[in-house]
């Protein structure tokens, strides 16, 4: 049976070991439907309940802000690419226009899971389930993280919709991110050690990050065990033991500690929302990422400046300052660190101050995911 079903109890929308029931074959098929509607594995990334009808309407205005925006895509059709590809390219050149059009569609799919999760209207779930089904029936993957990061949107739309969706998007689905993270772990396994470039470099953040955020929505242990051994040791090989990143001393700029340290957050939230802390873990060298953290803070609150660029040893930074591209010449702006300190503020409550600094209101679709900080 494939029609969607009416929606489960929010925290309960994943499916629970998913991904070793599944492997045991086609004769568990026809019992998923019932047999998810009653999962309660652990949490969902995003811990928002539902609304009830009156909150609906005094919903803070980031929660009705999402749904409108939600709402006027409610018919959309997907454009799912075979490939994307940004890195390394400026606009205009190959597929980068088209790429960063078509990644618009990994966010829109995370909105509607949220706005089907703040309000039970199960015409975000039909985008959310049109939308999946196209993309993990046409991507390929490509393992570049930098043209992938962006699927985090994928992840976490599957992670808050899995058991209300048809039984074969569901599956497709899990086929899809099981061979996604799987083929990521593989590249980086087959490196030599210590890892070098960018298997160093904010290239690895983005694969902990895609790893990890698989790894806890389809809940499978072994795969669990890698993403923090991998995490661990990225912290050691990226962060310096006084929280200073490689690709700060490589490029020069704190755009790139943001880069580096936004996707290692989001691989924590993960995991803290699975009891699980990863924000001081300390690697072999005494790094950790709150460590990276304490460093950035006194350029975010304004106490630090920095030029960007100015002795960045990789030429396409130079290339991209000379076409005139935002943020890639001059003072870095702070302002560049609000959703870096807002997904923070979410692993601890001492980077709230700092987030809200930079910006009054967190991001709309974090506000509705997470909408309040750790204590």
């Amino acid at each position: 049976m494939n029609s969607l079903r009416k929606p489960v109890r929010p925290d309960a929308a994943r499916p629970a070991a998913g991904t070793a029931r599944f492997a045991r074959g086609a004769a568990l098929a026809l019992a998923c439907v019932a047999w998810a509607g009653t999962a309660s594995a652990a949490m969902n990334f995003c811990a928002a309940p539902a609304l009830q009808t009156s909150e609906r309407t005094n919903s803070d205005p980031g929660v009705k802000a999402l749904v409108a925006e939600v709402q006027s895509h409610v018919n959309d059709v997907p454009h799912a690419l075979p490939a994307l590809h940004t890195e390394g390219t400026l606009p205009h050149e190959g597929i980068y226009d088209q790429s960063v059009e078509a990644a618009k569609e990994l966010d829109l799919m995370r909105n509607a899971a949220l706005a089907w999760r703040a309000t039970s209207d199960e015409r975000y779930l039909r985008l959310v389930d049109r939308f999946l089904l196209a993309w993990v029936t046409t991507y390929k993957p490509s393992f570049n993280p930098i043209d992938e990061t962006r699927f985090e949107g994928l992840i976490l739309a599957y992670d808050m919709t899995a058991s209300a969706l048809p039984v074969k998007t569901r599956n497709a689905t899990m086929q899809f991110l099981n061979a996604f993270a799987n083929g990521y772990i593989a590249q980086i396994d087959a490196q030599k050690r210590p890892l070098k470039g960018t298997f160093a470099n904010n290239w690895q953040s983005h694969r902990v990050k895609l790893i990890a955020m698989i790894a806890f929505t389809l809940d499978n242990r072994k795969m669990i065990a890698t993403a923090q051994r991998l995490f661990i040791e990225h912290i050691g090989d990226n962060i310096a033991p006084d929280g200073a990143t490689l690709d700060f001393g490589e490029r020069d700029a704190l755009h790139y500690v943001t880069y580096d340290l936004q996707p290692l957050v989001t691989a924590a939230l993960a995991a803290r929302r699975h009891n699980r802390n990863w924000l001081p873990e300390r690697a072999a060298n005494g790094a950790s990422l709150a460590a990276a953290l304490d460093w950035l803070k006194p350029y975010a609150l304004g106490d630090k400046t920095h030029e960007e660029f100015v002795h960045s040893s990789v030429p396409f930074d130079a290339k991209r300052r000379e076409a005139g591209l935002p943020g890639y010449t001059g003072a870095w702006d702070p302002k560049n660190a609000a959703e870096l300190y807002h997904l923070a503020a979410r692993l601890d409550g001492r980077y709230a101050p700092v987030a809200l600094k930079l910006a009054p209101t967190p991001p709309a679709w974090l506000a509705v995911c997470l909408p309040l900080p750790a204590r």
